[in-house]
């Protein structure tokens, strides 16, 4: 018999190569939800929604060149991570969740539920996008799903070893101050108990179905990005903005440690974004920005004016910008913040970086 050589080797590292992926494979899944930071096109399929991302200049810098939904110019912080931990991407759950029974194998690595314009409390942008628990009912689906496939035992341990990504609340506290009934309802300070109150809710919820291992990002210098530095004379912050961050990380932060003792098994790692994202700001060139206040992609001051849209500018250097448009960074800033959400020293996450979780 003759071989073929050249098939013969061919064969050979197609199989080794699926032999490293599988053993680089730290963890079954990772499940996502949250906003526009790791939305990876769910609002693509919301008709009605006005935060939408797939259109150019978006995903200029993505692999396949075109926009995905992602607000990025190109690989987000969940694709990131992915990587880093040995997955896929997990795909937006709306993209296959109308043939759930053709495609559950798609969901043994995870999925992305996460929303743009989203936040914790209910109303918030409820027009545009799926609030967290929305998105948490969808996992409910994911969950039956794969309980059938993999069996109860099957799944439980499946879930247990999984990450489960968690990244809102910015969206919350814009809509607070930009809503005269919900000050009239209550003071920032009741209203960022109440975020961290709501969110212990939908935390409690994912526990029951199996979740154990959750990855927390705090919300960031948010008074900061170009859309709210726009609003002020001198291009400044908003101060005002950035302290209930602030106070909402710290209530975020607090339940916690609570919930660690009130849920059996549970563990967690929280990133601590704001002091990451001040880190860029101030000391900017330390981590290879030149541009930390105006966007890359959009018009008018700061490229804030005007979104980043077909009609808009970008910037050639945008490895070298935080900002990709009026609210969201970079990939570049991106790959910085995964790394410390993997890797970071204790000053940035708490209590344990995402390496150590996985390790718990």
């Amino acid at each position: 018999m003759v071989y073929n050589i050249g098939v013969l080797l061919v064969s050979f590292f197609s199989l080794f190569s699926q032999s490293l992926s599988f053993s680089a494979r730290l963890v079954p899944a990772m499940y996502v939800f949250g906003d526009s930071l790791v939305d990876a096109g769910n609002n693509n399929y919301l008709v009605f929604s006005l935060v939408k991302a797939n259109f150019p200049h978006n995903g200029i810098d993505f692999p396949t060149k075109k926009p995905t939904g992602r607000f990025c110019n190109g690989k987000n912080a969940v694709d990131l991570l992915s990587e880093i931990v040995g997955l896929p991407p997990s795909p937006p759950y709306l993209s296959v969740a109308f043939k759930l029974k053709k495609s559950r194998n798609q969901f043994l690595t995870g999925a992305n539920f996460a929303s743009g314009g989203s936040g914790i409390m209910n109303q918030t942008n409820k027009m545009f996008s799926l609030s967290l628990t929305k998105q948490v009912g969808y996992f409910l689906a994911v969950h039956k799903a794969l309980n059938k496939q993999l069996g109860p035992t099957g799944a439980n341990k499946h879930f247990s070893k999984s990450l489960f990504l968690i990244v809102t609340g910015s969206n919350d506290i814009f809509s607070y101050f930009g809503s005269d009934e919900l000050r009239n309802k209550s003071t920032p300070s009741q209203y960022v108990n109440l975020m961290s109150f709501t969110l212990k809710g939908q935390l409690k919820r994912l526990y029951n179905l199996g979740a154990r291992k959750f990855v927390f990002v705090g919300t960031g210098l948010i008074g900061c990005i170009p859309s709210e530095r726009n609003k002020n004379k001198g291009e400044q912050c908003n101060e005002e903005v950035n302290h209930w961050s602030v106070k909402y990380n710290e209530a975020l932060r607090l339940m916690l440690r609570n919930l660690k003792f009130e849920l059996n098994g549970i563990n967690y790692s929280y990133f601590d974004g704001y002091s990451v994202m001040q880190n860029f700001i101030q000391k900017p060139t330390a981590y290879g920005f030149s541009e930390v206040k105006a966007a890359c992609c959009g018009m008018g001051k700061l490229k804030a004016e005007i979104p980043c849209l077909p009609i808009s500018s970008y910037c050639n250097n945008r490895s070298n910008h935080l900002f990709w448009d009026g609210s969201h960074p970079t990939e570049a800033a991106h790959r910085i913040f995964v790394d410390h959400i993997f890797y970071g020293p204790l000053q940035y996450t708490f209590p344990v970086n995402v390496k150590k979780l996985i390790a718990i």
